[in-house]
Protein backbone atom coordinates (compact mmCIF):
# COMPACT_ATOMS: atom_id res chain seq x y z
CA UNK A 1 0.00 0.00 0.00
CA UNK A 2 2.98 2.21 0.75
CA UNK A 3 4.84 1.66 -2.62
CA UNK A 4 0.90 2.55 -4.63
CA UNK A 5 1.01 6.00 -2.42
CA UNK A 6 4.08 6.59 -2.99
CA UNK A 7 3.63 6.01 -6.62
CA UNK A 8 0.58 8.12 -6.74
CA UNK A 9 2.47 11.06 -4.99
CA UNK A 10 5.24 10.88 -7.66
CA UNK A 11 2.55 10.98 -10.57
CA UNK A 12 0.71 13.85 -9.28
CA UNK A 13 3.92 16.12 -8.48
CA UNK A 14 5.59 15.12 -12.14
CA UNK A 15 5.25 17.73 -14.86
CA UNK A 16 7.17 16.19 -17.80
CA UNK A 17 3.86 15.47 -19.31
CA UNK A 18 2.41 18.52 -18.91
CA UNK A 19 5.95 20.34 -20.24
CA UNK A 20 5.46 18.00 -23.07
CA UNK A 21 1.94 18.74 -23.95
CA UNK A 22 2.97 22.65 -24.25
CA UNK A 23 5.77 22.11 -26.22
CA UNK A 24 3.60 20.19 -28.68
CA UNK A 25 0.59 22.71 -28.76
CA UNK A 26 3.85 25.34 -28.99
CA UNK A 27 4.83 23.59 -31.97
CA UNK A 28 2.09 23.30 -33.34
CA UNK A 29 0.41 26.89 -33.50
CA UNK A 30 4.26 27.58 -34.98
CA UNK A 31 3.64 24.98 -38.11
CA UNK A 32 0.37 26.56 -38.50
CA UNK A 33 1.87 30.33 -38.48
CA UNK A 34 4.06 28.98 -41.03
CA UNK A 35 2.33 26.98 -43.52
CA UNK A 36 0.01 30.33 -43.34
CA UNK A 37 3.06 32.58 -44.15
CA UNK A 38 4.13 30.08 -46.90
CA UNK A 39 0.72 29.77 -48.64
CA UNK A 40 0.21 33.68 -48.06
CA UNK A 41 3.75 34.48 -49.77
CA UNK A 42 2.71 31.73 -53.22
CA UNK A 43 -0.42 34.12 -53.84
CA UNK A 44 1.11 37.12 -53.77
CA UNK A 45 4.12 35.94 -55.90
CA UNK A 46 1.80 34.16 -58.42
CA UNK A 47 -0.28 37.21 -58.36
CA UNK A 48 2.72 39.38 -58.93
CA UNK A 49 4.04 37.41 -61.41
CA UNK A 50 0.77 37.33 -63.47
CA UNK A 51 0.24 41.39 -63.14
CA UNK A 52 3.85 41.37 -64.68
CA UNK A 53 2.73 39.09 -67.67
CA UNK A 54 -0.22 41.36 -68.68
CA UNK A 55 1.56 44.47 -67.80
CA UNK A 56 4.14 43.37 -70.39
CA UNK A 57 1.39 41.88 -72.72
CA UNK A 58 2.92 38.36 -72.58
CA UNK A 59 1.28 34.87 -73.41
CA UNK A 60 4.86 33.11 -73.06
CA UNK A 61 4.74 29.37 -71.24
CA UNK A 62 6.34 30.91 -67.81
CA UNK A 63 3.28 33.55 -67.87
CA UNK A 64 1.18 30.76 -68.62
CA UNK A 65 2.56 28.62 -65.84
CA UNK A 66 1.71 31.39 -63.21
CA UNK A 67 -1.68 31.50 -64.53
CA UNK A 68 -2.57 28.38 -64.14
CA UNK A 69 -0.62 27.82 -60.73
Amino acid sequence: MKKLMTMARQFRDEENGAAMVEYSILIGIITAAAITLIVGVGAYVTDAWQTLCTALGRTGAGCTAAAAG
